[in-house]
């Protein structure tokens, strides 16, 4: 988090924000954010009396276009931009604050403190780290059904990590693999080669209508995120499998499962999303066992608040 809903959202409304407005100085509170070049000095005067033109988007990156340079940035969890005014209250965790002539700022605020920055000579940026190894770009005329296929190749790995690897597709996280391969009627565990035609076409239509429509929606606010304008997202009241735990599938009926799949916690229906044959005693045996914890747990108790009545 953010996904590439959220980055398109923020660049959108930054886009807005801060296109033409040239920088007068730049002030860097954490060091560590600053990538290429890592000198806070050497950063701030690379970019002093420098326009930004228009901000763009890859996959889950920032690309600021400046005259004469240009400004990767990732947001990582928790990275935030905003304008202020000059005599705004600088808020804790703001680390970089660019300020303008015209008396704003724009600031760049992240509590958890992973985002970075790069600055790069116009076209350089495509041929290095971190832009220079990224996959297919889903909203992008590019992505066909046939490049999609292509990438898959004839990998044996499962599904939702095949997804959430930034050199395959770029721009789904956690959130939007789930989503997807829940509207495809995927399992997140089964092996990319094991997908049909059929099915590699429903999962591509499947990403990029769930992209798109959380792309309309502002993107999902699920935990701290919010856009250039303190804006939250809708999206996340469109889920339809991601965190709905024990919700019933807006499918079929059947609850919603949480798993675990290659570390990352996982939403499906069982029913809609069949299970690979590999996994089927595993995870068919998982619901089952959890209502039969749960039911455990609350004997446990009724057990305990009877012995405490008599």
């Amino acid at each position: 988090m953010p996904e590439l809903p959220e980055v398109e959202t923020v660049r959108r409304t930054l886009n807005q924000l801060i296109a033409g407005k040239r920088i007068e100085r730049v002030t860097v509170n954490l060091p560590r954010i600053l990538q290429k070049p890592d000198d806070p000095q050497v950063f701030a005067a690379m970019l002093e009396g420098r326009t930004f033109q228009s901000v763009e988007r890859r996959g889950k990156f920032l690309r600021l276009v400046l005259d004469g340079l240009v400004l990767i940035s990732h947001l990582r969890m928790e990275g935030r931009y905003g304008l202020y005014g000059k005599g705004e209250p600088v808020e804790l965790h703001t680390h970089v604050l660019f300020h303008f002539t015209d008396g704003t700022e724009l600031r760049y605020k992240d509590v958890r403190q992973f985002g970075t920055m790069h600055l790069f000579a116009p076209g350089d940026e495509w041929i290095a780290a971190p832009l220079n190894k990224l996959g297919l770009e889903p909203l992008d005329e590019s992505f066909t059904p046939d490049e999609f296929r292509r990438v898959l190749g004839r990998r044996k790995t499962k599904i939702k990590p095949l997804l959430l690897n930034q050199e395959v597709v770029v721009g789904l996280g956690n959130i939007y693999v789930d989503e997807a391969l829940h509207a495809a009627g995927i399992h997140p565990e089964t092996p990319a080669d094991e997908l049909k035609r059929k099915e590699q076409e429903k999962l591509h239509a499947a990403i990029v209508a769930t992209l798109a429509a959380a792309v309309e929606a502002g993107g999902s606010s699920i935990k701290s995120y919010v856009n250039g304008q303190g804006e939250m997202g809708l999206f996340q009241h469109s889920l339809r499998a991601y965190g709905r735990t024990g919700e019933p599938c807006l499918v079929c009926g059947s609850p919603i499962e949480k798993s675990v799949v290659d570390g990352r916690g996982t939403h499906v229906c069982l029913k809609c999303q069949k299970p690979p044959r590999a996994s089927l005693g595993s995870l068919a045996d998982a619901a089952p066992r959890r209502r039969s914890n749960a039911n455990a747990k609350a004997n446990a108790v009724k057990r305990r608040l009877d012995g405490a009545e008599r």
